[in-house]
């Protein structure tokens, strides 16, 4: 059940579009393909990886800051869900949709104890005990 790699980071941000031509520009980042989520934002990718997810929204939340999670691609989604469980510990587990990019995919999220938000991602083809 070990954390395989870093994932990526999500930004807050009220411009997408300034948010993308910065990272293009510094950075080289590219944006790239993303899911048909329900909010603007964009996926940013270098080495043909994202590694830089970019969340609109409309005020950037008080005291929140710009970094909205972090996030890890590990393994062994059940284990981890029964381990937040055993120590009370609120988590949000979800799938992305079965079509377009990173279909399937899991997601787990939950807070560590200073409030930041975290994210472990696992391949679609895991199983997570009592979930489709």
């Amino acid at each position: 059940m070990p954390i395989d790699r870093m994932d990526h980071f999500t930004i807050l941000t009220t411009n997408t579009e300034q948010t993308v031509a910065f990272y293009y520009d510094i950075l080289g980042f590219t944006p790239g393909p993303r899911p048909d989520f329900s909010f603007p934002g964009a996926w940013l990718y270098s080495g043909g990886k994202a590694v830089l997810h970019v969340v609109e929204k409309p005020v950037i939340p008080e005291g929140g800051g710009v970094l909205d999670h972090i996030a890890f691609f590990g393994t062994d989604p059940s284990t981890y869900v029964a381990k937040l469980k055993a120590r009370g510990v609120k988590h949000d587990l979800r799938r992305l949709p079965a079509s377009g990019h990173a279909a399937g995919v899991w997601q787990l999220f939950f807070f560590d104890p200073s409030g930041a938000r975290v994210e472990i991602d696992f391949a679609a083809s895991e199983t997570v005990d009592g979930q489709g």
